[in-house]
């Protein structure tokens, strides 16, 4: 194994302690460019140990980034879940532990019912900022409110900061386990948005609620302005540097 792909060891008081990025975008999303190569190492070296992968109304990213992570002998320390953050008919949601792609446009109950057919978590993201485009609608949020898994309380991407805590009220009242989610677009702002949680392996959605509930939620948020001109910057960056998107196979 290459020194760059050793992860790190980092413990709190004592105890080794890991990174959970729940909402991530690859080279699989049509405004992403990030290759599938390139996040094993990023997320040793930042020990993020487990990340979601929950690319716009598409599977097969997450897919790819597992065998990519098999290929490399790295299954024993770094777990990826294969998402998909899928287009309802009243906004977005986050399906986790997917076997297949879910279609867009559903209604909102189609699609929660989708995942949990598939042995999924459903997941709220970024469901409390009202400047968000294609959040899910508050009605919706409503109706599918028993079925949500998990609340994703810190998106590094929201308008405003006061989101991330109205997202936190409202899972705390539901006693709902709580996630960090960076919303990357490009490899460098995987994990601004993470739960730090014990070091254990997250291979199935009892094993990943069992960590968040044992975690903490962090994040480092920028704001929306600041965030799109440092998006553009890079992506013209990695056009510069020859890295270019691909398709699966």
């Amino acid at each position: 194994m290459t020194p760059d792909l050793q992860g790190q060891h980092v413990e709190r008081d004592g105890v080794p302690v890991m990174r959970i990025d729940l909402h991530v975008h690859t080279e699989a999303s049509h405004d992403c460019r990030t290759p599938i190569q390139a996040f094993p190492a990023w997320c040793l070296a930042h020990n993020l140990r487990v990340l979601a992968v929950t690319d716009h109304d598409q599977h097969w990213g997450g897919v790819a980034l597992q065998q990519h992570v098999r290929d490399l002998g790295l299954d024993d320390q770094l777990w990826i879940i294969a998402g998909e953050e899928i287009t309802t008919r009243e906004g977005e949601l986050i399906g986790l532990f997917l076997q297949e792609r879910i279609p867009p446009n559903l209604t909102p109950e189609d699609t929660v019912r989708e995942i949990k057919a598939q042995g999924g978590l459903v997941m709220l993201q970024h469901g409390f900022d009202p400047l968000k485009r294609y959040r899910l609608r508050p009605e919706a949020t409503a109706r599918i409110a028993d079925d949500v898994d998990i609340v994703e309380t810190f998106n590094a991407r929201l308008s405003r900061p006061q989101y991330n805590r109205d997202a936190a009220t409202w899972a705390q009242a539901r006693h709902l386990p709580e996630c960090g989610g960076s919303d990357a677009h490009t490899l460098q702002d995987v994990g601004e948005g993470w739960s730090e949680a014990p070091l254990q392996p997250v291979r199935t959605p009892e094993e990943l609620l069992a960590a968040l509930r044992a975690g903490q939620v962090h994040g480092s948020w920028t704001p929306p302005v600041w965030a799109f001109v440092r998006k553009q910057w890079r992506n013209l960056w990695s056009s510069a540097s020859g890295r270019g998107r691909q398709t699966p196979e």
